[in-house]
Formats: structure tokens, sequence, C-alpha cells
């Protein structure tokens, strides 16, 4: 089978996660002491979820599933933040995050897999969307340079490899399929909506009623020139949710020296016509967004500048306002170099905790990389 066909009907058998050992427990018992109250958030535990050391980790996402379980997925073991060996791992937890499995690769092309998501369809089957990127194939960029002997060696491939991808997995997980290709990509993947159907929010607005296989565009996004000053692409790396009067809410990256507003647009016809974006007051960059069992909403972010590191905000009218005079630290970062951090992702347990997993480097020390964390918290002042 050529390269082409083994991606296209890629299936990757992975074992059953591995239980850490009793010192490894104990750790996280040691960890999960540390109680951090705020206004609106309570921090129960920050710990690194998974390693490796001399690699670089990036862009995680999170599901808790219809069995109770947790899987996280990101790219992993890369040599920075672009390189071609960038592979989607994941590590998983069947106690409410008391422990987590290995990390196990799940899709590994011969490009830069990066950027990954992960939903459950409304069918209970769960999907993945990644992008393979050529970027480090790009003779001009000194740091690329060592890796144009192996880009040139892919041939044609790297073409056809190159773009969106989703992923299908109908045995919970253990092995995964490619179903189709979206025509835009965004880091948190699609909103899964009460109707079936999966949204990415970019410019197009696309959706798929056949759980990924395939997308129609459906929408556009105008754009204010006025206040849409951002040296980002428009509408970059937007996440969005269905809150519980059913509007869609979609949030966006923006930055215009300093200013790194969250920009929000709207939709009350599910997803036909929007809203121009509007600053949020957030600021940090991209946003992750849930709808909380008490129909509030969570938005979690990175934040780049001064104090860096992982924040969250909660909006009780679904979007029209957002506490950010209450807004949560869910961890204070250390020296991170240029400020490479975030995406966070977060989930909420039948118990009403929140998991919100990220990426960062653990210790200020010269040449660390960013490993998986996670902060396990609840709200306060519901």
């Amino acid at each position: 089978m050529n390269t082409l066909s083994r991606l296209c009907f890629l299936v990757v058998s992975l074992s059953v996660g591995v239980l850490p050992s009793p010192a490894q427990a104990e750790a996280f018992d040691a960890e999960a002491s540390v109680d951090r109250l705020q206004p609106r958030g309570h921090i129960l535990a920050e710990k690194v979820l998974c390693r490796q050391p001399g690699r670089y980790i990036g862009w995680p996402s999170i599901v808790l599933t219809d069995k109770g379980k947790m899987l996280v997925v990101f790219s992993g073991d890369r040599d920075w933040h672009v390189c071609p060996w960038g592979k989607v791992q994941c590590v998983r937890s069947a106690d409410g995050g008391r422990t987590w499995s290995a990390a196990e690769t799940i899709i590994d092309t011969p490009i830069d897999d990066r950027d990954p998501s992960i939903i459950q369809l409304p069918d209970g089957s769960l999907g993945v969307s990644t992008v393979a990127s050529l970027a480090f194939d790009n003779p001009e960029v000194g740091r690329y340079k060592p890796y144009q002997e192996y880009a040139a060696s892919l041939g044609d491939t790297k073409q056809e490899l190159k773009g969106n991808w989703f992923y299908r997995s109908t045995d919970h997980g253990l092995t995964w399929e490619a179903a189709g290709r979206p025509p835009v990509s965004t880091p948190h993947g699609p909103a899964v909506l009460s109707d079936g159907r999966l949204l990415i929010v970019r410019n197009p607005v696309v959706e798929s009623k056949d759980y990924g296989k395939t997308w129609t565009k459906i929408a556009s996004i105008e754009k204010d020139a006025e206040t849409w000053k951002s040296r980002y692409a428009f509408l970059s790396e937007q996440h969005a949710v269905e809150a519980s009067d059913g509007r869609l809410v979609a949030l966006s990256r923006y930055a215009d020296g300093k200013d790194i507003d969250l920009r929000q647009a709207v939709s009350f016809d599910g997803g036909k016509t929007w809203s121009r974006p509007r600053p949020t007051g957030m600021q940090g960059y991209p946003a992750h967004l849930l709808k909380l069992d008490n129909g509030w909403l969570l938005a979690s972010y990175g934040r780049r500048t001064a104090p860096m590191g992982q924040r969250a905000c909660i909006s009780k009218d679904h979007g029209e306002t957002w506490l950010v005079d209450e807004e949560i630290t869910l961890s204070n970062a250390v020296l991170q170099g240029r400020g490479d951090l975030g995406y966070p992702a977060s989930v909420q347990l039948p118990d009403g905790t929140i998991w919100t997993v990220y990426y960062q480097v653990e210790k200020e020390s010269h040449g660390e990389f960013p490993s998986l964390m996670a902060t396990h918290w609840r709200l306060r002042g519901e």
C-alpha cells in the first residue's frame, strides 16, 4: 500500500492505558494539596500529563466521553514549533484525572501532524481533526535548512498529504481511520451542534452532516476594516460553541500591537449569518469555548504577555458579557522564551470540576521544551 493510501485508510492500534506506579500516584496526591482560592475559581491541582525530554509538545485538546473517560490529543515528539516530525499523540484517564496513561501515537504521516483536536460525535464515535503541514519545507528560513533533504525525498507525496484531515474512531479511540478533508481548520476543531452537525467557524463557515466525511460552506463573516487591525489572518484560530439558548458563539485570536483582545461573533440562525466580530475584554489567545452544566459559557485562553500563563473567563448570559474583572488564573507560567505556550482546552466532569489542558514549560531552565500540562479546578460563587 502506498503512502497516500495508507494515510487515507489509516488504522492505528492503541494499547490500553497503563496506570502509573504508586509513587506517581503519591506525587499526584501531593500536587492535589495545592489550594489556590480566587473570587471565581478554586485551583485543586496543577500537573504534568506528559513530558518528553529534549522534545517539544504543543497544541492539546481534550474530550470527556460518554464512557466517563478523558482523552487528550496533542502534537508530540517534535524538534520545536516547526519541524517534519510532529505526530498526533494521546494520553487518557479512566479515573477522573487521578492517573493518566503513557503517550501513544495515533496519527503519524511523513510530514508535520499538528494542531489536533478531539470531539465526541452524536453517535458516540470520536473525531480528531488535524493539519498535515509543510511549513518546514522552506529553504529561505535558516532553521528549516536541515529539513530540506528530507522534504525532497518525499517527492509529490508531500503535496498529496498536505492540508486538513478529519479522522474517526468507532472503538473508543483504539483505532483511527481518515474520514474526510475539511476545507478549513482551527486548533480546537469543530463544534458539535445539538442537531448533529459539525461546524467549523472560519471564513468561510463550513458544516458537515455526515460526521466529517463531507463539508459544505454555509456562510461568510464580514470584516469591519475600521476595527479589525490584527496582524493575524481574519478569524484566525477561531472556536465556537452552541449556547443553551441556541445561539452560536465564536471567539477569534486577535493581536494588534498590545491589543490582544479576543474578538467574538454570534449567529442566531444556526450559522447561516453572523455578527461582525467585536472585542470581548478578554486578553489572550486563542480561546476554547465550553458550555458548562449550569448553562454558563467558559472561555479558556493563553496569556503570552506578562504575566504569562493560562486564564479563563465566564459568561452567565450566553456570551453577551464576560466577567473579565473575575478572570481566573489557571496557571502562572515561568519564563517561556518567546512565550510559546497555551492553547488551553477544558472539559467538565460529572462532579462539576473542570480539567484544562495546555502546553507550557514547567521549570525555568535554559533549553527546556514545553510539556503537556493540566489544571484541575472548580468554579466558585455559582
